[in-house]
């Protein structure tokens, strides 16, 4: 069989670039953020976000090394450990480790890092269910025994995430979710009736909070809103065509300053658009391209079906995380506070990426030993 390690190689190296363009780009879009806020160095946000990206290389160069099927045996133990702390932030008592930010606990303090444990969450979900799609086999064409057992622990999960609350983060797993099921087999028609029977839900968690519905109403009306309303798109926009096809410059962009917020987060692709014109935009699309076609790659040649169905959902938990970033920096879906992944500021998000990046590299390094074998 031809050796194949140029995959793994390769898409180690485009996160690696992804990682280092991040740092750039959260530097230039945070650097007067940091100035501002109480005398902090303008690289402050930068060197928190590269002390993420070294945690999260060295737990991607361990876990690419590990077989991954030890992850079968690390499924339950992990979903209760995610399902535990997204439980602490909605606990009354525990705001010393879990304050409320933005109007909304969603991080854990663990001393010396806090984590977003519905970050956590996408790559449980990914691993829990190509774990039991696996294990079930044809069984899972049954709603019985196939959809419904993972409905009975999926439904629980992704509602501890929606009493954050961040509802795009619930319907992000819950997505992961059917996507690894999707692959392993199961039917449409089920999946068809679980979200007939979930949009009802959907629609009144929008509309049981005023933010999200005005969200929901500002993308279907743009020009009847209100400006406050439109105020974050407008700005994205602006930012993203001030940068032509080179950019102003790294550091040089005008909409950080106090017209676009989270510019260096939320919002980081506008900032791309706007220091780095659309040859920097270019180049982070073809790069995120390089890691989906790679992930897809590893993925299709895994060496049996749970290498697969975990290749394949974190390769669609990165891609789906990009599409979202880019449509709601773009305006064609409504705002949502989505990070790109790699490239954005959050520690919690880089190293879930970088983690689950190695995993991926582990599925490749485990089809060729096991090419070798036979």
């Amino acid at each position: 069989m031809t050796d194949r390690a140029w995959e793994s190689r390769l898409i180690t190296v485009v996160a690696a670039v992804l990682v280092v363009f991040g740092l750039a780009a959260v530097y230039g879009a945070s650097s007067l953020v940091a100035t501002g806020g109480g005398g902090q160095v303008g690289a402050s946000f930068a060197l928190r976000q590269a002390v993420g990206a070294v945690v999260g290389g060295l737990l991607a160069t361990i876990l690419a090394r590990l077989d991954y099927h030890k992850w079968r045996d690390w499924a339950w133990p992990l979903l209760g450990t995610t399902a535990f702390l997204l439980v602490i932030p909605l606990l009354p008592f525990t705001h010393p480790i879990s304050p409320t930010i933005n109007g909304a606990r969603r991080w854990v303090s663990l001393g010396v890092l806090s984590l977003q444990p519905s970050e956590l969450a996408k790559f449980t979900v990914v691993v829990w269910c190509a774990m039991l799609a696996a294990k079930k086999g044809e069984l899972l064409r049954s709603f019985r025994h196939g959809v419904l057992p993972f409905l009975v622990i999926l439904v629980p999960l992704v509602g501890l995430i929606f009493l954050e609350p961040n509802l795009s983060m619930a319907l992000l797993v819950a997505i992961l979710a059917g996507t690894v099921l999707f692959t392993a087999g199961a039917r449409i028609g089920h999946f068809l009736l679980v979200g007939v029977l979930a949009t009802p839900l959907l629609y009144g968690a929008v509309a049981s909070a005023q933010y999200r519905l005005a969200r929901v109403l500002t993308f279907l009306n743009p020009g009847a809103a209100p400006t406050e309303a439109t105020w974050q798109v407008k700005q994205s926009l602006i930012g993203i065509g001030a940068g032509q096809l080179v950019g102003v410059g790294v550091g040089q962009g005008q909409q950080k300053l106090g017209y676009l917020p989270y510019a260096y987060s939320d919002f980081i692709f506008s900032t791309i658009g706007e220091e780095w014109g659309f040859l920097g935009v270019l180049t982070i699309a073809l790069l995120f391209g390089t890691f989906l076609w790679l992930g897809f790659r590893i993925a299709r040649t895994a060496g049996d079906l749970f290498g697969q169905l975990l290749a394949t959902g974190i390769t669609v938990m990165i891609g789906l995380s990009v599409v979202l970033h880019l449509g709601v920096t773009l305006a064609v879906i409504p705002a949502t506070g989505v990070t790109l992944p790699f490239m954005s500021y959050g520690r919690s998000s880089l190293i879930v990426a970088l983690a689950a990046t190695g995993v991926l590299v582990s599925v490749a390094r485990g089809r060729r030993r096991g090419a070798a074998a036979g």
